[in-house]
């Protein structure tokens, strides 16, 4: 999916004899950056050793053996490494799998994948390629612009569907799935301009949807199935919506058969049958663009980043941070215009609409959220690298930034469902911002108007994504 730092204090006037006999006020102290984990690091280095076509194979074994549940990319992360002690442990091991392990594991995996039937394969009727369990759904039916595949006793629906361009547009299907509905709840949603994803429930179902918009329009997979057969179901779900390439260029004709688990070392030949594409270093935390080589973010979402990066370009803590906001230094940001939004003077009230701008590897994702009780929270569906996210009101002002973003998140069928995350609120961000000479405008009273998605248009262009460098 494509997307969305004032450094922390360092006392440096603190240090300063006050004048007054009173004695000098403490400095605030800098959270300790984390401990790198040497286990982790060691994981770590053991797998970027191995070919992709093999990293990328292991991950999804790991999805077929139920312990892993986010993409399938090739890119080490807290899941991989997760995934991979949990299938250690399983076999009274722990560590990096060694090459028999990983052998096993694939030879696993494997075996799932053809216990099931899955295989990845265009679909005429809706032009996507997708990976279908034909064994667990063996009626298959035609529809307008897709096909349907049923299990047997019709506890399980896999569905694709397209659209012509000009038929119909991503907000409208959005609306239309996220639409109000006395028995049914949505778990996550999330609109982007190319692609959404929702997910929802029923008393006795779930369902997971995920649309994208190209230029041959709009094509899309729907995946419903009785809640009773989540715990087999889910892991389905999973290897679905990895496989799924809604405007495929060119299918492989590897993809016509099951899904190619890597080969044992030494016989890395062919490649994976729908190879990922490279992507950009995931973002640790978002930025806003607040002077010309100025970025505000969140303090907890660097900690244990000793080199970060904005936008790729090396950045420096600036000194004077504080515990709760920091200030990067970077070169100027060609394409990002420096913006100091005006800050939300009143307080928020419980279930008021806001949106969260994060920034991702591709670009900014935008998100609902409402605020809690007590105005300092907020339920939003983030994802990885939102800690510093700006959040603003339907008037357009800076309600806060989100104060981090959990390191191993609940994930269900590969996204983050809406969770409750601290907001470092606008007065504190008004304070910091002060003490670093930059003065944003106060807004007026909340008056709710305006829309979300003008509210997210405003500061869009002053999002970037903070990464950490080795």
């Amino acid at each position: 999916m494509a997307g969305l730092v004032i450094g922390a204090l360092s006392g440096s006037a603190a240090a300063q004899t006050p004048p007054a006999p009173a004695p000098a006020k403490a400095a605030p102290v800098k959270p300790k950056p984390a401990a790198p984990d040497p286990a982790f690091e060691a994981a770590r280095v053991a797998f970027e050793a191995l070919p992709e076509v093999e990293r990328k194979g292991l991950q999804d074994a790991l999805v077929w053996t139920g312990e892993y549940n986010s993409v399938v990319s090739g890119a080490f992360g807290r899941r991989s490494y997760e995934a991979l002690q949990a299938y250690a442990a399983r076999r009274g091991g722990s560590g990096m799998p060694d090459a028999a392990a990983r052998a096993a594991l694939l030879q696993e995996g494997a075996a799932a994948r053809k216990a099931a039937g899955f295989t990845v394969k265009p679909d005429a009727a809706s032009g996507a390629v997708l990976g279908v369990p034909e064994r667990i759904l063996p009626k298959r039916t035609a529809q307008p612009g897709g096909t349907r595949w049923q299990s047997a006793d019709g506890r399980i629906t896999l569905e694709t569907k397209s659209f012509s361009p000009g038929e119909t547009g991503l907000e409208a299907v959005f609306a239309r799935v996220t639409g109000p509905s006395p028995e049914r709840r949505v778990t996550y949603k999330l609109l982007r301009p190319e692609f959404l994803v929702v997910t929802a429930e029923t008393p006795t179902g779930k369902s997971y949807i995920r649309y994208a918009a190209g230029a041959a329009g709009l094509r899309g997979i729907t995946l419903g199935y009785d809640k009773a057969l989540a715990g087999e179901v889910d892991r389905l779900a999973i290897a679905i919506a990895n496989s799924f390439a809604p405007f495929p260029d060119a299918v492989p004709a590897a993809a016509s058969g099951p899904v190619a688990a890597a080969p044992a070392p030494g016989a890395l030949s062919a490649p994976a049958p729908l190879p990922a594409p490279v992507r950009k270093a995931a973002p640790i935390a978002t930025g806003l663009v607040v002077a010309p080589g100025r970025v505000l973010t969140g303090a907890a979402a660097l900690a244990g980043c000793r080199s970060p990066a904005v936008a790729g370009l090396p950045a420096r803590v600036v000194p004077g941070s504080g515990t709760d906001l920091v200030l990067l230094e970077s070169a100027p940001l060609a394409g990002r215009t420096p913006v100091l939004p005006a800050l939300r003077a009143g307080a928020l009230a419980a279930g008021e609409g806001l949106v969260v701008l994060g920034a991702e590897a591709e670009g900014v994702a935008v998100a609902p959220a409402e605020a809690g009780a007590a105005g300092a929270r907020i339920t939003a569906p983030l994802q990885p690298g939102s800690g510093g996210a700006p959040v603003l009101d339907r008037s357009s002002a800076l309600a806060g930034l989100v104060a981090a973003f959990p390191t191993a998140p609940r994930l269900v069928a590969g996204v983050v469902p809406p969770a409750s995350y601290a907001l470092v609120p606008a007065g504190t961000v008004a304070a910091f911002l002060g003490q670093a000479g930059l003065a944003p405008p106060a807004a007026g009273p909340a008056t709710g108007a305006g829309t979300l998605g003008a509210a997210a248009a405003s500061l869009s262009g002053a999002v970037v994504a903070v990464t950490c460098q080795p």
